[in-house]
């Protein structure tokens, strides 16, 4: 598949790109079998009963292992990341085809069949998330929320991620409501807060020590900071719900969140970073400059423009 240049103009200008149908929709029942296959016994959730579909979790179902997460009303199958079906689904010749219209012909760095999945070695620190980057050879997961219930609505409260990758995607594998969870993002924010960041690709940190424990994680510059709560008081967030095959791509800098699932249905979706052969060295390179530098020339040559219907489409909020 090739992008438009009305696709390729909205994706630089704001930063994401929904593409309706590009998962088949085999693999994506597929998936949806090999997720709810994988529940142990004990658990109360029954997938023919949507009753039993709303959150939280409870004590005894409650798991936090980083590879088979079920806590609150999240849950991250991340096991079966580099399966052969999961791999073939979000790196199948549609998606990489529309993966290189963003990134260049021939760019991909390629999934391991069988590989290490994300969270082998669990979080990134402790009580932290879990690195997708971090001996993750496959997708990150299959990651689920549960319905809300008659639970209080909550902010939107956006971040961005900080791995190293090129371009990231979230795969709706089941049909998810406008407001159902399915992957929020502020349009622009990539533009806004790329100049802000350290490093061009990743994001520095603090390493945990047992006997220094007070400082871990992720450092932000005070740019970074002021520039994200701003986005948050002057920009609305796009709610990219869809059908079963809808993909969103995002750029790497984009600020985003897992929604919250105010719907009655299970919000089912498969998350992945293509990366490019060369970030390694990119990610090398100093911050700033020009930061379509590292994109395909036709991202490069986009002229951002797109029609108001073509908005319309993409949920933004004019």
């Amino acid at each position: 598949m090739k992008l438009s240049d009305e696709q390729i103009g909205f994706f630089k200008h704001n930063g994401y790109l929904i593409v309706p149908g590009a998962l088949e929709g085999a693999a994506c029942a597929a998936a949806r079998d090999r997720l709810w296959g994988s529940l142990p016994s004990n658990t109360g959730l029954v997938r023919a009963d949507p009753a039993t579909h709303v959150g939280p979790f409870t004590p005894a179902e409650r798991s936090v292992d980083a590879l088979d997460l079920r806590d609150g009303y999240r849950w991250q199958v991340r096991h079966f990341g580099t399966e052969a079906g999961l791999i073939d689904l979000v790196f199948s010749p549609h998606m990489q085809s529309i993966a290189e219209c963003l990134l260049g012909a021939g760019s991909l760095r390629k999934p391991i069949i069988d590989g290490s999945p994300m969270g082998t070695q669990g979080s990134a620190w402790p009580g932290g998330p879990v690195d997708p980057a971090l001996d993750n050879d496959g997708v990150r997961g299959i990651y689920c929320t549960l319905p809300y219930g008659a639970k209080p609505r909550e902010p939107d409260i956006a971040h961005t991620d900080g791995h190293p990758f090129n371009l990231g995607i979230v795969g709706l594998i089941n049909d998810v409501p406008p407001d159902g969870g399915a992957f929020k993002v502020w349009p622009g924010s990539h533009r806004r807060l790329y100049p802000t960041f350290a490093m061009r690709y990743d994001q520095p940190r603090i390493p945990y020590y047992a006997h220094l424990p007070s400082h871990k994680g992720i450092l932000h510059t005070d740019a970074y900071l002021a520039e994200l709560a701003q986005l948050q008081a002057d920009t609305q967030p796009v709610d990219c719900h869809g059908r079963s095959g809808d993909v969103v791509f995002w750029h790497h800098r984009l600020a985003h969140m897992a929604g919250h699932n105010y719907s009655t249905v299970i919000r089912e979706a498969v998350l992945y970073d293509f990366c490019k052969t060369d970030l390694d060295q990119c990610r090398l390179d100093p911050a700033g400059g020009d930061m379509w530098r590292d994109w395909s020339p036709a991202v490069q040559a986009a002229t951002e423009n797109y029609s108001a219907s073509f908005a319309a489409q993409q949920r933004l909020v004019q």
